[in-house]
């Protein structure tokens, strides 16, 4: 009997499953928190070590049967990151996270240098928005000289898992993609922007290898023996959260849409072949099953909640019931939920706001509905983008740790008007880790079985998590949906130039 391991390297936790594929069954889960550095110019950054810790704390509760039956594993990692490396594989600085909105300025050097947002959409079929990896090298060069002098090795916050697990540095093309400078058409890097992001030194030697979805490596065999595991133990190539919950939520063909309420909000897709907007209206990734993945990033989703409710002292696990009495459209509150900031819509340097209260609308109840309404609305923004071009779906897979609250199943199927189901597996993105791993198992052993196969086979719906779209909701929350639009355009001035945000004496109203 074998199990599978999925591990994800998220933004605010380390998770772990073990999955027994005879028995269709998770057999064990276990996680660890991780602490977030926050800066008041917009950074966000985490120690890779703190990664490391919480995984050996992870392995350390499972049970040690439990470990020496395991063939394989998956890492999935938040997208993004910067994890520089000297020529001696120690990490050099802080890892600066997604959610890093302190290198902005240096998203437009770039885009300027290669030519524009046009021309970096020709070269690699994205621009390079706030939270993408190529803006952080040159932050690092101005603002780290030290670490930009010896840096040898740029890794993704997987990628660097996966170094520590096997000792072998290499990257995949889904998380690749996220970086800004891969070619999602070609699955090549692109000369011209590794050029404009640092004229002095060609990146190209910096970055490690790609390598198909299905690969695997061998554990090293001094992490092996620190984990209590078995030396024959295989390493998938693993991949970004988005593109592993793609795979747990069995978004490997056409026609499914898949939302994950986490730290940040996504929605994903299934393509055949490179879905690109020339008006980067969403992300053209790679897919980690040898596809691509049309992705639209929200940066707070369960933050804003999460908040809301620290603010108001009830964990955000009480929700529902904090919300019980309240209806669609919170009273009249309308929150812009952009706490880190913004991606969809792009504005980076944006703050949360609070609307239309009054004396009788401002409650507790009423203003985490607005939170929660606030994040989801973000999303059915950037889905407006998709079904604009054309793209169409018949059901929401919902994952994410919002996926937990059946007030939040039956709000978004409200919003969006489709069919909400929930996967068996809660943790999207380390169940599909842990998919792939099964996955390059097999390829390793001689398997020819897809992804695709794998996912019909595993994944399950849990139907008492279903949701489905309520007439009457769905009409009131299109109302609530104009107020949440007609509020963006509002402050979207305010927070389109740099120089403006939290501080700035224009905005003492908001």
């Amino acid at each position: 009997m074998s199990l599978f391991i999925g591990l994800d390297v998220g933004t605010q936790s380390v998770k772990l499953v073990a999955y027994d594929p005879q028995l269709r069954q998770v057999v064990a889960s276990h996680g660890r928190p991780l602490e977030l550095i926050a800066g008041d110019d917009g950074s966000r950054e985490q120690h890779a070590e703190w990664w490391l810790a919480a995984i050996r704390a992870c392995f350390a509760q499972l049970d040690p049967a439990q470990r020496q039956q395991v063939a394989a594993i998956g890492v999935s990692g938040q997208q993004h990151g910067f994890v520089p490396l000297d020529r001696n594989g120690a990490v050099l600085a802080p890892a600066k996270l997604w959610c890093d909105t302190s290198t902005s300025v240096e998203c437009g050097e770039i885009m300027a240098a290669v030519g524009g947002v046009q021309r970096c959409i020709e070269l690699a079929g994205n621009p390079i928005l706030a939270g993408y990896t190529a803006s952080k090298l040159p932050w690092t060069r101005k603002h780290r000289p030290d670490a930009y002098a010896q840096l040898a090795t740029i890794l993704l916050p997987h990628d660097y898992v996966n170094f520590w697990l096997t000792g072998e540095r290499w990257m995949e093309y889904g998380d690749a993609s996220g970086s800004g400078w891969l070619d999602v058409r070609t699955r090549r890097w692109s000369p011209e922007l590794l050029a404009a992001t640092d004229p002095d030194r060609d990146l190209g030697q910096l970055l490690p290898p790609l390598v198909e979805a299905d690969a695997s490596f061998a554990i090293a065999p001094a992490i092996a023996d620190e984990l209590g595991l078995p030396r024959h133990v295989r390493v998938a190539a693993g991949g970004g959260d988005n593109m592993m919950a793609a795979i747990g939520t069995g978004n490997v063909a056409a026609g499914l849409l898949s939302m994950s309420l986490g730290t940040s909000g996504t929605l994903f897709a299934h393509a055949d072949r490179p879905v690109v907007d020339d008006a980067a209206g969403w992300a053209a990734f790679c897919s980690s099953t040898g596809g691509w993945l049309p992705l639209i990033c929200t940066m707070n989703c369960t933050v804003a909640t999460e908040n809301v409710a620290r603010l108001f002292g009830f964990d955000s696990r009480d929700g529902d019931a904090v919300m019980a009495g309240t209806a669609p459209g919170a009273g009249g509150l309308v929150m812009l939920p952009f706490f880190n900031g913004e991606r969809t819509p792009d504005l980076p340097h944006a703050r949360g706001g609070l609307f239309g209260m009054d004396l009788g609308n401002l409650t507790r109840g009423n203003t985490y509905r607005a939170a929660m309404e606030g994040a989801t609305y973000s999303l059915r923004n950037g889905y407006d983008a998709l079904r604009a071009a054309g793209l169409g779906f018949e059901a929401i897979r919902l994952t994410g740790g919002g996926s937990k609250s059946a007030a939040w199943r039956q709000m978004v199927a409200d919003v969006f008007g489709l069919p909400v189901d929930v996967p068996e597996q809660a943790e999207g993105a380390a169940f599909g880790a842990a998919l792939q791993a099964l996955w390059a198992h097999g390829r390793a052993g001689g398997s020819r079985q897809d992804i695709a196969a794998i996912a019909r086979e595993h994944v399950r719906i849990s139907p008492a998590l279903s949701a489905r779209p309520d007439p009457d909701a769905v009409t009131a929350y299109d109302e609530g949906y104009r107020r949440f639009l007609s509020h963006l355009d509002a402050v979207r001035r305010w927070y389109e130039k740099p120089g403006l945000g939290a501080g700035d004496p224009g905005l003492g109203s908001a």
